[in-house]
């Protein structure tokens, strides 16, 4: 799978969680206002493309392992502080949503309790905070595709059985309550709808960014994965409009479609809407405990296991009811978070660019160096790394450390390479003897320490240095 489209299927995944997969969403945001609601929807998804891009370019661009350390860096200390907090409030809201969305799924299929779907989610979540970014994004990766082939099914049957009239689904889904505090407004609606999904996903998306070396790549697997969004946001629209008489007031309205064309059909898509109202409750809580222990690498599992166990404490309010009231609130939220990340976008555009070129460059020589095949850097090479890296926006070594580990795992996977990340387990996740990426800012590359790595896999530039 490519960078760009696992960028893109990550970003669907985070986005697609319970409000959206359910159905919920689309009848509160658009389907209440009929005809209007369905433009409203086109715009909505047009806004969370383009902004899914500048994000993802922002956070490759900053190699952010959390959302702070951005809002710091584009805009004044206050305006970061409101967004920081905005962000963190989000992120809980929207987990203990999922959490509660988890529980009205399995009740409305299964007839259970609502705390039993909700117990199985939270237990899901614990055991999530035992895998790192990496391994996160491949699980949410692999179950994106499963809704997708579920939505395009759907759609598929709905157009063999097109209604005779739409005017009367029209008036029937108007009689939907809307998303409540939008001034009953389809495009103030839609807007507050698409800041939302930006202030729900720009946390996760700034980390899944930050473990990619290339912002031009990155936007590219955002703005993709903002347009796959869009279409499955619009096919849903469609979906649930010409099943009207049949899901009007249901917590899922997707499942209820499902349900009519055969129990069967109806059980299977109530578990991948489950599996993907997990997928959206771990991105919103692992991002919170990335945050939370920011500074404090080891006290990310406490954090995360708190904050999933009082998410669950909160689920047992009715799931409509949170995405009718929590959902307008968390949007207007995002507005400001929406305007300043646009700007900082347009601001730092052609710095941007600047640095994609940078790092390309710093690949090619990374490649030169690591793969067996060709020579080591000469003189020159080196003092060009000294010399980008030092122009860069990050730290001198932890730029090209983490230029390094990004090459290396691609040459690790070229099965016509030599190359094996065995022979450096310094730049091994797996390994014992990986440290990471240093960060020593103002400091430059100890090429001594990197021969010793090729040689040995120990990396001592990455260990303090020992007492006399």
């Amino acid at each position: 799978m490519s960078k760009t489209l696992k960028v893109a299927l990550a970003l669907v995944g985070l986005t697609v969680g319970a409000g959206f997969a359910s159905g919920q969403e689309i009848l509160q945001y658009f389907l209440a206002f009929g005809y209007w609601g369905v433009i409203g929807a086109a715009v909505a998804g047009l806004i969370i493309a383009v902004f899914s891009g500048w994000v993802y370019q922002l956070g490759s661009y900053y190699l952010a392992d959390d959302h702070s350390a951005v809002f710091r860096s584009v805009s004044r200390p206050w305006v970061a502080r409101y967004m920081d907090v905005a962000t963190m409030f989000t992120l809980f809201c929207i987990g203990f949503v999922m959490v509660a969305g988890a529980g009205s799924n399995l009740g409305q299929q299964f007839g259970t309790a609502t705390w039993v779907g909700s117990a199985i989610m939270t237990v899901l979540l614990l055991l999530s905070g035992f895998l790192d970014i990496d391994k996160l994004s491949n699980v949410i990766s692999m179950i994106t595709p499963l809704l997708i082939v579920c939505v395009l099914a759907a759609f598929v049957i709905t157009l063999t059985q097109m209604p005779s009239s739409f005017d009367g689904l029209n008036e029937l889904a108007q009689t939907n309550q809307n998303a409540s505090g939008t001034f009953d407004n389809w495009l103030v609606t839609a807007v507050n709808y698409a800041t939302l999904v930006l202030i729900m996903d720009t946390s996760m998306m700034l980390v899944f960014a930050g473990s990619h070396m290339n912002p031009t790549q990155a936007g590219r697997g955002g703005l993709l994965g903002g347009i796959m969004f869009s279409v499955l946001l619009m096919i849903l629209v469609f979906i649930l409009f010409c099943n009207m008489d049949h899901v009007s007031g249901a917590d899922f309205p997707l499942l209820m479609v499902f349900d009519s064309m055969h129990p069967a059909v109806g059980t299977a898509v109530s578990i991948v809407i489950y599996l993907m109202i997990y997928n959206t409750a771990v991105g919103m809580f692992y991002a919170l405990g990335r945050r939370l222990s920011h500074d404090k690498a080891e006290k990310f599992r406490p954090y995360y296991f708190a904050v999933v166990a009082v998410g669950f404490a909160l689920s047992f309010i009715g799931f409509a009811d949170l995405v009718g009231w929590v959902y307008p609130v968390l949007g207007y939220l995002g507005l400001i978070l929406a305007v300043v990340m646009g700007t900082a976008w347009f601001r730092d555009r052609q710095n941007i660019k600047d640095e994609t070129e940078r790092r390309e460059r710093l690949a090619e020589l990374a490649e030169t160096q690591l793969n067996p095949d060709s020579a080591d850097l000469t003189k020159a090479e080196r003092a060009e790394v000294e010399e980008l890296a030092s122009d860069s926006n990050v730290a001198d070594q932890e730029l090209w450390q983490s230029v390094q580990e990004e090459v290396a795992a691609d040459l690790h996977a070229d099965d016509s390479s030599n190359f094996d990340l065995k022979d450096v387990p310094a730049l091994d996740p797996e390994s014992n003897a990986y440290d990471g990426a240093p960060d020593t800012p103002g400091e430059e590359i100890h090429w001594h320490a990197y021969d010793e790595m090729y040689k040995t896999g120990e990396f001592p530039a990455t260990k303090p240095p020992q007492a006399k």
